[in-house]
């Protein structure tokens, strides 16, 4: 028996295809939403003192006790009005990391504490992450230069002396 294909049941079958191996793929990154664009109000408030991180690099448990803890924001007042940090932390939590990933709560709710963090940095000494160029892990910025628009291509990451 001869099976004719039609240019429709290509499509259909190369859609489906290109479908699965993109859902794997987010699988695998542990977050679909991690690369949502940024809710404006966070950039404007949380980008003012540092980059504006990316939802998909906290779980949701982080988010919710980093927007809960304002008055003592790692050493600082970052305190918002009510409006603002109940329409940040909704956002924040609903684009929040998930799956194995995000399973536990980083100490301190910090995202270089993270398990993820620690494993995609472990080649980096921790002399270079104290260096006056760099300050600290949380200063994506240093090493990825497209880091405050949420690009940490490690192909493009350059350490600075």
């Amino acid at each position: 028996m001869t099976h004719h294909l039609t240019a429709s049941f290509i499509r259909t079958s190369l859609l489906a295809g290109a479908t699965a191996i993109a859902l794997v793929s987010m699988a695998r990154a542990g977050d679909a939403r991690s690369n949502s664009a940024p809710l404006p109000l966070y950039k404007t408030e949380c980008a003012a003192c540092h980059i504006a991180y990316p939802a998909g690099m906290l779980p949701a448990a982080s988010w919710q006790a980093i927007m809960s803890g304002l008055t003592k924001h790692f050493g600082v007042d970052a305190s918002l009005d009510a409006a603002s940090t109940q329409q940040i932390s909704a956002w924040l939590v609903a684009n929040a990391g998930t799956g194995r990933r995000f399973s536990d709560t980083p100490t301190d709710n910090r995202i270089s504490k993270s398990r993820w963090f620690v494993r995609q940095h472990d080649e980096v000494s921790a002399s270079v992450f104290k260096r006056a160029s760099v300050g600290s892990a949380a200063n994506c910025g240093a090493c990825h230069g497209h880091a405050a628009d949420g690009d940490f291509n490690e192909h493009q990451v350059r350490i600075p002396k």
